[in-house]
């Protein structure tokens, strides 16, 4: 288990962060959607495939995250999860919190 306990400056950095990454993994998303829509098929078989994928996309953090400093770990281990971002783009935080995501890839 992490320490929950990061500096400030890691919750300042993650606030200022958090909007960009998800409005790149959304349109993401929106381009995976165009291509789903874009696919042979039938029409209502890609209606009703990009509105599964809707369903799903819209509960993860990468979409809609709980802001709350107590979250902050676990939303950037499941942006990591979810491909909204790369321990790459978590340059700028704390050494501890970087350790501590990468560690959690192999829970």
């Amino acid at each position: 288990m992490p320490n929950m306990n990061y500096p400030e400056s890691d919750w300042k950095l993650f606030r200022s962060k958090i909007s960009d990454w998800q409005e790149a993994y959304m349109e993401k998303l929106c381009k995976e959607y165009i291509d789903i829509l874009s696919a042979d098929g039938s029409s209502a078989d890609r209606f009703w495939a990009v509105e599964e994928r809707i369903k799903g996309d819209r509960k993860k953090v990468g979409v809609r995250a709980e802001i709350r400093r107590s979250q902050m770990f676990y939303n950037i281990v499941s942006l990591i999860r979810e491909g909204a971002i790369s321990l790459e783009d978590l340059d700028g935080f704390s050494e501890e919190l970087k350790q501590a995501a990468e560690a959690s890839m192999n829970w």
